[in-house]
């Protein structure tokens, strides 16, 4: 949309005759930068002598840049200083906002996933949704720095976001803005089954998971715990360092990650150190659609490195590196430098990753148990104890099947699935140890 104001204002002034025509430019010239910037200052000289109001000289500048970025793919982008500020703060875990992670896709503000217990996981915005319009004004063309923007605000003031989502039609929901104070790992024993959640991964996203695992191990009981789950559904990622260190807490060897830039001699491998924190237990990692980036440089580590059993839905499939250049006194450019890729030599981008075991988000419809025939209702029925009766009280008895929460305390369909997987793995592999 930027782009198609700025050819009207500029065929405006052609019209009245105000802009000049352009000089003939050599054929071998027409790709020199140099040459190309005479375009962007005439550009800028048509806006600031004929544009129907004055201008911000400083904004003009920024939009640019931004625009240009932003036209290589949807992670790169111009930050302001305020949103470079805001930036260094989120991956320090605390920050004020929606707690949402989006993306530009065709124009549109794309949910990637909403972060745990913030206004928009509490609202029920889910991963795909599409923004459409932020306080009734339209996205559309709109920069995804902008609408962060808009988003933002005092924290307990209000904003109203416009969704579409592909099973319903638009509809409008109202959020309160608030500090997001992101606890990166939350933990719980499920029985002998140790689940760890990930939120996100922020600076101390490693040390607390380690801590997690040895908390859970020694609650559960070492001889006790059948494994772990590690879910990593609606993570948006975060830092490098720590999807490495991630990875390598359930690694003793091999490579985790590598990161490829245009130059081949600019590949970086990122490698597992020796040490397990959970000695080679039985581990199942849960993905979806909003699992993106760092959680999935950690998922298809455990899985090319035959770790770990993964269980959900396709991941996002952002496997791309963004550098962050600043710029002092202006802000800083957020530009995409690299492709990550998977032990195998897989690249996550565009692709994400495919779990070992599809599972669908679903619900548990629980059927009534028949008990009104059996053979404990035939004449004449013998029961286990020789020459009695059967009676009612050898019927079955009614039960009604237990399902462990989410992270939003409902019903987990996967989750059910991943813990059934991992007693399975956990009695696998407790029969080759002959135990």
């Amino acid at each position: 949309m930027r782009f198609l104001l700025l050819t009207a204002v500029m065929a405006g002034g052609l019209w009245h005759g105000v802009a000049a025509a352009a000089p003939a430019q050599k054929p071998e010239a027409k790709d020199d930068p140099y040459v190309l910037m005479e375009l962007f200052g005439a550009t800028f000289g048509v806006i600031k002598d004929n544009y129907v109001e004055d201008t911000d000289n400083r904004k003009l500048v920024e939009a640019a840049i931004d625009g240009m970025l932003a036209s290589l793919d949807p992670h790169s982008g111009f930050m302001d200083r305020e949103s470079f500020n805001d930036m260094e703060t989120e991956t320090k875990g605390e920050f004020g906002g929606l707690g949402i992670e989006i993306s530009s896709d065709k124009g549109l503000v794309r949910v990637v996933s909403p972060i745990d217990d913030t206004p928009a996981h509490q609202a029920g915005i889910q991963a795909g949704d599409f923004i459409t319009h932020i306080d009734g004004t339209a996205v559309i063309g709109m920069s995804l720095a902008d609408a962060v923007k808009r988003m933002r605000g005092q924290p307990g003031t209000k904003v109203r976001l416009t969704l579409s989502r592909a099973d319903k039609k638009p509809f409008d929901i109202a959020l309160k803005r608030a500090v997001i104070k992101v606890k990166p790992v939350k933990y719980e024993a499920k029985g002998d089954i140790g689940y760890l959640r990930v939120v996100s991964f922020s600076e101390k996203t490693t040390d607390m998971l380690r801590k997690a695992i040895a908390d859970l191990r020694k609650k559960i009981g070492k001889d006790k715990i059948k494994g772990f789950i590690l879910d990593v559904r609606n993570n948006p990622g975060g830092l490098l360092d720590q999807a490495v260190g991630v990875a390598d807490a359930f690694l003793t060897e091999g490579e985790i990650v590598s990161t490829r830039a245009r130059a081949p001699e600019e590949t970086t491998r990122y490698s597992a150190q020796k040490g397990d924190d959970a000695d080679g237990l039985p581990l199942v990692v849960l993905v979806n659609e909003g699992s993106a980036s760092a959680s999935e440089i950690v998922a298809g580590a455990l899985q090319d490195q035959h770790r770990a059993l993964i269980v959900g839905l396709k991941s996002f499939g952002k496997g791309s590196v963004q550098t962050i250049k600043n710029i002092p006194g202006f802000g800083a450019i957020k530009i995409t430098t690299a492709r990550y890729y998977t032990p195998s030599g897989n690249s996550i981008q565009a692709k994400g990753i495919t779990p070992d075991v599809v599972v669908p988000r679903a619900q548990l419809e629980e059927l009534p148990v028949v008990t009104a025939f059996g053979e404990n209702v035939l004449p004449g029925a013998i029961s286990a104890e020789v020459g009695k009766k059967a009676s009612d009280t050898d019927k079955p008895a009614d039960g009604k099947a237990g399902a462990d929460a989410g992270a939003d305390g409902k019903a987990d369909y996967q989750l059910d699935r991943a813990m059934d997987l991992l007693r399975g793995l956990a009695w696998s592999r407790a029969r080759e140890q002959g135990k």
